[in-house]
């Protein structure tokens, strides 16, 4: 029998009435009701209440014990008053009449209530990470994100995959994020560098013939946090397969995801096949390559209409080259004045100089720009929005990139504001049909757009016939309510046409050989055609919970300076540790003025 209990505090039922039992965990919460104590016992199963009656002499110790105290109750279980009993938890009906207890790890004052869950500040929350953990809802996470993994796993044996392990220990990339370094001791002036991802391994293991791999990878990346990435560290489902193309690689996310999120949430979920949306018309329709089907406003396209037209504003805009996008809020119109000044705001806070919009009410059209649009302009805008009675058109004109970005946010503003978005919802699309290359920000020298490692479109004749910014990827990211969850690739697995695709991105055959020699030499020795994709575990666990911040699903997440303060990471090490790895330290180089 074990020493501390016979049974958890989320098992006891009717079924165990009359029995003498022994529970152990936490005091979640104490109430005196008339000379009965009753105590409020959580562990990781669930809670059971205990009643301390005056008879059994341990009244007035246990009235003492503060919140959280770790206690061992032993007594018998019995059945509550029918108006005592609280069907809401699954050991509603019963008590535990307590006839011992034994205080098994003293409580001190806490920096914060857990019971009831009170809002802290984060660094707080992190200091006092194990804490944190006792809330309900954090709790309930960490659970949910165990679970699912292991569906995860489940399933992708199911469909043939075998996981294997690739190295933490590997080499810096001259691509992609920064790198954590690690010093080597034997190896003096050298360093080791913790993996951003799998993706050189993952892809040695299809040239090894190993077919169907996945892998629940950790990945480090010294990048600053945001709402939906942890810096420092993240884990992916990373996967990569041999002999398919692109609908290989997406028929197996459309299986998966839809299991896992069947699984583990009630919501309404997007029917496959995914919609699959090009790179270009997401940018046009959405003004992002991440976008939220769940907002069905969409962005088009009124810079011809503004070509030859009286309102100056927009003309002058589009006669330097800038463009002219509009989006339609459907029945809208009965917004209060504040609603436009309101969206203003925000238009001028992320760039945009102004935002014109026009109102169609049943008799007028009012709106800043009303006025000064002649008729045959505002019925070609009132056909290109497909605007009825009630309808509010919005515009955005700039340079090119600006009002791309500018409309996407005003887009997703406006979702937000409208309350157009359902949260009992998830909506997956693929993006795809990536380009290629891209002009750099002097607009002079052709570069990478994406991921230097993926098959162009059209393999080699592309790369030799055709203008590099009009060639395409095959590269595509699955995204979810807004969020990327991956991206991926069909693998560029013929050596010449990397080196031609390196080339036009001005990298030598030489380059290549050095800064990619592994893979590259590997591709000598018979690369059958590969590709894969890495959906990220954090992010997927977040949408399934209902979180907007990705540290609310990880046990022990950095904080948004990367930074562990329960454990003070990083911190300084010794000067014999320094010594031992050949290290020195040296303080940051100050910037001269005219470099400021």
């Amino acid at each position: 029998m074990n020493k501390y209990r016979t049974h958890t505090c989320g098992e006891l039922r009717k079924d165990h009435i009359g029995k003498e039992v022994t529970i152990a965990g936490w005091v979640n919460n104490k109430r005196d009701h008339g000379g009965v104590l009753f105590v409020d016992l959580r562990d990781h199963y669930g809670l059971t209440q205990v009643v301390i009656r005056p008879e059994s002499g341990i009244l007035d110790s246990v009235s003492a014990l503060r919140k959280e105290t770790v206690v061992q109750f032993e007594g018998f279980v019995e059945m509550r008053d029918e108006e005592t009993k609280n069907l809401k938890i699954p050991t509603g009906e019963i008590d535990l009449a307590a006839r011992r207890f034994e205080v098994l790890g003293e409580c001190e004052s806490l920096p914060f209530s857990i019971f009831p869950e009170e809002e802290a500040p984060e660094e707080t929350r992190l200091s006092y990470r194990y804490l944190d953990l006792r809330k309900s809802k954090l709790h309930e996470n960490i659970v949910l994100r165990s679970k699912v993994i292991s569906s995860i796993r489940k399933h992708m044996e199911q469909l043939g995959f075998h996981e294997y392990q690739t190295p933490i220990l590997t080499a810096s990339s001259p691509e992609g994020a920064r790198d954590y370094l690690v010093p080597s001791r034997l190896h003096p002036g050298k360093f080791y560098a913790l993996p951003q991802a799998p993706q050189l391994y993952k892809q040695l293991l299809m040239v090894a013939g190993f077919d169907r791999y996945f892998q629940i990878a950790p990945c480090f990346r010294d990048e600053d946090a945001r709402a939906t990435r942890s810096p420092g560290e993240f884990y992916q489902l990373d996967l990569e397969m041999s002999f398919v193309t692109q609908d290989d690689v997406f028929a197996v996310i459309e299986y998966l995801f839809p299991k896992i999120f069947s699984e583990f949430s009630n919501a309404t979920l997007t029917k496959t096949p995914f919609p699959r949306i090009p790179y270009k018309e997401a940018m046009l329709k959405y003004g992002s390559d991440k976008p939220d089907l769940r907002n069905p406003i969409e962005i088009y396209d009124v810079t011809d209409i503004f070509k030859a037209s009286e309102f100056q504003a927009f003309k002058k805009i589009v006669d330097k080259g800038g463009i002219v996008r509009a989006m339609t809020a459907k029945g809208i119109a009965s917004q209060p004045k504040s609603f436009f000044e309101n969206m203003l705001a925000f238009a001028q806070s992320i760039g945009s100089q102004g935002l014109a919009y026009l109102v169609f009410n049943e008799t007028e059209v009012k709106g800043p720009v009303a006025k000064v649009l002649p008729a045959q302009e505002m019925e070609l805008l009132k056909k290109a929005g497909g605007i009825e009675t009630g309808d509010v058109m919005f515009f955005v004109a700039n340079k090119e990139r600006e009002t791309v970005r500018i409309a996407g946010e005003i887009r997703t503003k406006l979702g937000e504001e409208l309350h157009l978005l359902d949260a009992n919802v998830f909506q997956f699309c693929w993006i795809t049909d990536y380009p290629m290359f891209e002009l750099d920000e002097t607009g002079k020298k052709i570069m990478f757009s994406h991921n230097p490692f993926s098959m162009p479109q059209g393999g080699m004749d592309a790369l030799l016939n055709e203008d590099p910014l009009t060639i395409l990827a095959y590269q595509y990211d699955i995204v979810c309510n807004g969020i990327e969850l991956s991206s991926g690739a069909i693998r560029n697995h013929q050596p010449e046409i990397m080196y031609k695709a390196f080339e036009i991105a001005g990298y030598s055959k030489e380059e290549v050989d050095s800064k990619f020699s592994a893979l590259i030499k590997a591709f000598h020795y018979g690369a059958p055609p590969h590709g894969g994709i890495a959906p990220g575990i954090d992010r997927m666990i977040m949408l399934l919970a209902g979180e907007d911040n990705i540290r609310e699903v990880i046990a022990f997440p950095m904080n948004q300076k990367a930074q562990e303060p329960m454990i003070n990471t990083p911190r300084e090490v010794s000067k014999e540790q320094l010594r031992e790895l050949h290290i020195k330290t040296a303080e940051p180089a100050v910037k001269k003025k005219d470099e400021q």
